[in-house]
């Protein structure tokens, strides 16, 4: 035998290219910085959260518009999200998400310069609404991305991470931040602060993420933009049970949304929480979630979506809805009792998780318009839950509140059994995902 010969390495048996630790997660790896993107900026986003209904009281807005300021909030960022998906049939989730950074970022800066200081309502109702469309915008175009480039048997744990980034940010970092911060500097400084973790978050994923099917259109070539967008509401009409899904996804955060309005005054000034208090239940109920995010994402793609919806998310929610009244009424400011329920409530909100892979099953050749849906149900929940709380707070209290929500959520519960997947849609063991009406790899 030759030295040459000898000196050769040995050969290694063939094998497939080595996955990468994020693809081996269950995270599409050339949207990896999306998701660390989405982290950063729902953070900022977040930061408010728990504490913006009641500084605007606290400068001398009645809390009952203070609730209207956050349900026309609520009214934008439903708008907004519809948008998300629509506007990614048209132009490509990546200039989608870049408007919405846009938005979010002038308007904010014109919130803390101009309308704050002053606090005249109308203006307060314009700038805060008008930033509304930022974070759905931004966030719901990066989900369309990502349901857009996953392959449709990994995509329950994709979405289960993106929710993991979405919800670790708003509000769990968001609330823990702000819990940090307000003792310290203040809540208006507090509000600049967010802007930096936004405008970062923001910077990453547009900069970092490479992956093509992001940057152009994901209706057919050539088609026309104003049916486009209509079909991303008559799509409901043609297919009711998107409808149903729609509406499913209004209640799944509904309820969250709608005590984020109410529980900061129910803990602070009920149950004898400080205000930092409060932010860190806040911490601990959203941390439970965004690892059950995780874990149910994961679950669906095994157990089965509805029956993980069902029993983990809608059944669950109704029965934490109203533990998150009772157990601090009875235990009082006990911090320990109080975070179990908030903790209980938060993994029951990521039960819902597997409905950002249903909805799309639902239509599979019109993935981009039933996202629009969906992303409409996710932005419209930010309205109904405030304006439940607005309508109802006065004449049912907190209590009443609870149980309002409890029942709504039992009705999804229902309505999930009528989701069933589309015979057309498909979870091919190889191959990459196979998109709507020739979305990406090759745009067939």
């Amino acid at each position: 035998m030759s030295s040459s010969a000898r000196r050769r390495p040995p050969r290694t048996p063939a094998a497939g290219p080595r996955r990468s630790l994020s693809a081996r997660l269950g995270i599409p790896p050339a949207l990896t910085w999306g998701f660390v993107g989405v982290l950063l900026f729902m953070t900022g986003d977040g930061v408010e959260t728990g504490f913006f209904s009641k500084y605007l009281a606290d400068q001398g807005l009645a809390k009952a518009d203070a609730a209207v300021v956050i349900a026309v909030y609520g009214i934008t960022v439903a708008v907004g999200a519809w948008l998300s998906g629509a506007l990614s049939d048209l132009w490509g989730p990546r200039r989608v998400m870049t408007a919405g950074f846009a938005i979010w970022l002038v308007f904010q800066v014109v919130l803390l310069t101009v309308a704050l200081p002053s606090m005249n309502y109308p203006l307060l109702l314009l700038v805060y609404g008008l930033r509304g469309f930022g974070y759905p915008l931004f966030a719901y175009g990066f989900l369309v991305w990502v349901t857009a480039a996953t392959p449709p048997q990994r995509l329950g744990t994709a979405v289960g991470w993106y929710w993991f980034a979405f919800t670790g940010g708003l509000p769990t970092l968001g609330s823990l931040v702000a819990s940090a911060t307000i003792p310290l500097v203040g809540s208006y400084e507090t509000l600049w602060l967010a802007l930096g973790l936004v405008a970062l978050g923001g910077l990453l994923a547009l900069l970092l993420v490479r992956e093509p099917t992001g940057r152009s259109g994901l209706a057919p070539l050539g088609g026309n933009p104003l049916t486009t967008l209509a079909g991303s509401v008559s799509i409901m009409r043609r297919r009711p049970r998107v409808a149903i899904g729609a509406a499913v996804r209004v209640v799944s955060t509904g309820s969250q949304f709608g005590f984020l309005v109410c529980l900061p005054f129910f803990f602070t000034e009920t149950v004898g929480f400080s205000t930092s208090a409060w932010l860190r239940l806040l911490s601990v109920m959203f941390a439970a979630n965004i690892f059950a995010n995780l874990f149910f994402g994961a679950v669906g793609d095994r157990l089965g979506w509805q029956r993980t919806m069902t029993w983990f998310g809608a059944v669950a929610c109704a029965v934490t809805c109203l533990a998150l009244y009772y157990v601090p009424v009875v235990a009082g400011p006990h911090f320990a009792a109080s975070a179990v329920a908030a903790a209980l409530y938060g993994i029951a909100l990521a039960g819902y998780v597997p409905i950002s892979a249903l909805i799309p099953a639902l239509a599979p050749r019109h993935k981009g318009q039933a996202m629009s849906a969906l992303n409409l149900g996710a932005g419209a929940s930010t309205f109904a839950g405030p304006a439940i709380v607005a309508v109802a707070l006065g004449p049912v209290g907190v209590q009443g509140i609870a149980w309002i929500f409890a029942l709504l959520h039992l009705a999804t519960a229902v309505a999930i059994r009528f989701l069933e997947p589309d015979p057309e849609f498909t979870a091919p063991s190889t191959a990459p995902a196979v998109e709507d009406k020739g979305v990406p790899a090759g745009r067939h």
